[in-house]
């Protein structure tokens, strides 16, 4: 779900499913899952490339984390979705990062915008039943927004189900709500052929989902801003 609250009011809301994987787990998804695939092609798959700035993802969020001052040697899980029939298309993607206890120690909010360009926000965790994370935003992702931003994150970790909200405030004052909630179902075979019939073309629908609601946008009048390109990945202060 997306609410904008003003200048003009602009809501929109569509169903979507993630997965959540973990980065320890992929070798054997990749050879019990008839449907998924780890940097190959198939129904399902997930490629390394598509987050990070490097080919080792362990190496690249270890790093992350020890810029930001974070110690978590543990497990390393992402809530994203998935490649459908090759294509995939990530506004935001989440890393859970786990010291060896499996207390969860960090967040990484990894941010993807329509210009190929990324960015991660780097946030520790202190309390894990409900996590509330606030940065300024440091990287261009709306033209309908300015960059005197700032994202208020509410997270339930997964469990049984699991929910990110963002509530984006500009100069000040709210302007964005976005939410994503979904419950927990075992990722198998059947399951994932449920959702190829349930979301066909998903990942795709996101994109012209996007480009969509951005013309009812300018269509009510809101103002554009240009892109500025922004160097990737520098943790959040």
């Amino acid at each position: 779900m997306h609410r904008r609250l003003r200048p003009r009011h602009h809501r929109f809301k569509y169903r979507v499913f993630a997965m959540l994987l973990d980065l320890d787990e992929l070798p054997r998804l990749d050879k019990s899952l008839k449907l998924f695939a780890w940097n190959r092609r198939g129904f399902f798959s997930f490629h390394d490339h598509d987050h990070g700035d490097r080919p080792d993802l362990k190496a690249w969020l270890d790093d992350l984390l020890t810029g930001a001052g974070i110690t978590a040697d543990g497990g390393r899980q992402v809530l994203c979705y998935p490649r459908i029939l090759g294509y995939v298309f990530n506004p935001l993607s989440v890393w859970f990062c786990r010291e060896a206890s499996g207390a969860l120690k960090a967040i990484i909010y990894e941010v993807h915008n329509t210009y190929d360009e990324r960015h991660a926000y780097v946030l520790p965790v202190e309390d894990e039943a409900l996590v509330r994370h606030g940065c300024a935003k440091a990287f261009y992702v709306s033209p309908f927004l300015t960059p005197d931003c700032r994202y208020n994150f509410r997270i339930r970790p997964p469990g049984e189900n699991v929910s990110v909200a963002i509530n984006e405030d500009e100069a000040g004052q709210p302007i964005l709500n976005a939410s994503f909630a979904g419950d927990r179902h075992p990722l198998t075979d059947r399951t994932l052929l449920r959702m190829l019939f349930a979301y066909p073309l998903m990942t795709l629908k996101v994109v012209v989902a996007i480009h969509f609601e951005a013309v009812r946008l300018m269509a009510k009048g809101i103002r554009r801003h240009p892109h500025a390109p922004k160097a990737l990945y520098s943790p959040a202060e």
